[in-house]
């Protein structure tokens, strides 16, 4: 059974060379494994976490109508309606669509080229009609997961045995991601058809993802070296941290870039709903990657323009 090992950060950020050199270590061997860890010692503060998620709520209870005002299509900015993912055909799963909604934002910081900014960072979509609060709040938060990504990343490329600064060419000028998923209870969504999940099994497309979930019995499951579905561990002061394909095919599949899934609730456990706070690192639209040689590479892909990649890989989890 593979597993998932709990990483504290504050050596990292507040210890000596020989410190951070041994969390980097534990994060190597984590994504060597498992391809998951959980992080404690983050810096980023319970309130900020805990506002997001009642604010996200807050959106999700509004009435249908005036949600769909905000609907938007899976790769843009706003709300995602039930039924728009399926995320098991990302690897070739046909599966009915994911039992979610979701509230999506992305990077929205202009670069200066219209043509650029008007396909990759296009402002962010707010209700501020209805709520007038979450765009301070979300706002906050992805500024807290940019910059703690930035801080993964760097220890990424110490545990590859690179320079810290190695990926800082790559991310000036960064797409990111940001679901706010509502698992809904089995009461409003009705039961679960077969083979239908919350979110069916995939593997993520970038970096490094940011997970701050809620524990559910249809909770998250991660499949393992040796062919099982476990479920992932749960802490509540720690997020989850799993690498994308992008970082996979950079190390040369050194790191692996782990399928999971969320489940659906039990049948006797109908009125379960959970919200998973889902932030996705990624690289300059532009950014070319190429796998990284031996020793630290095991195996070699072509180059990778990751805004192509990640074009192809957003179309075939969409829905109609």
């Amino acid at each position: 059974m593979t597993s998932v090992p709990s990483i504290d950060l504050q050596p990292w950020f507040h210890g000596d060379d020989r410190d951070r050199a041994e969390v980097a270590r534990q994060v190597d061997e984590a994504l060597q494994t498992a391809g998951f860890l959980l992080i404690t010692g983050h810096e980023v503060s319970t309130s900020l976490r805990d506002d997001t998620r009642a604010v996200a709520r807050e959106f999700f209870a509004l009435p249908e109508d005036v949600k769909q005002t905000y609907a938007t299509a899976v790769g843009g900015r706003g709300w995602l309606p039930p039924g728009a993912e399926a995320n098991g055909y990302a690897e070739g799963t046909p599966t009915p669509p994911d039992m979610k909604e979701s509230f999506t934002a992305a990077c929205d910081t202009p670069t200066g080229n219209p043509a650029v900014d008007a396909e990759w960072f296009a402002p962010n979509v707010w209700p501020d009609a209805q709520l007038p609060r979450m765009r301070s709040v979300v706002g906050e938060y992805l500024d807290e997961m940019h910059a703690l990504s930035d801080e993964l990343m760097a220890l990424c490329a110490v545990a590859l045995g690179l320079d810290v600064d190695f990926f800082e060419p790559f991310l000036s000028e960064p797409t990111y991601g940001f679901n706010i998923n509502w698992y809904p209870p089995l009461t409003r969504v009705g039961p679960a058809a077969e083979g239908q999940f919350r979110i069916g099994p995939h593997t993520d497309f970038g970096t490094v993802t940011v997970l701050d979930r809620e524990p559910g019995l249809g909770g998250l499951q991660i499949y393992t070296q040796s062919g099982e579905w476990i479920d992932a561990p749960y802490d509540p002061a720690a997020f989850t941290i799993n690498i994308g394909d992008l970082m996979a095919r950079w190390t040369g599949d050194r790191w692996r870039s782990t399928r999971h899934r969320v489940l659906p609730p039990p049948a006797d456990a109908p009125s379960e709903d959970l919200v998973s706070l889902v932030f996705f690192y990624e690289a300059n639209h532009d950014a070319v990657v190429e796998s990284m040689a031996p020793p630290i590479g095991r195996r070699s892909y072509p180059p990778t323009n990751w805004g192509s990649y990640l074009k192809e890989k957003l179309a075939a989890i969409s829905v109609g």
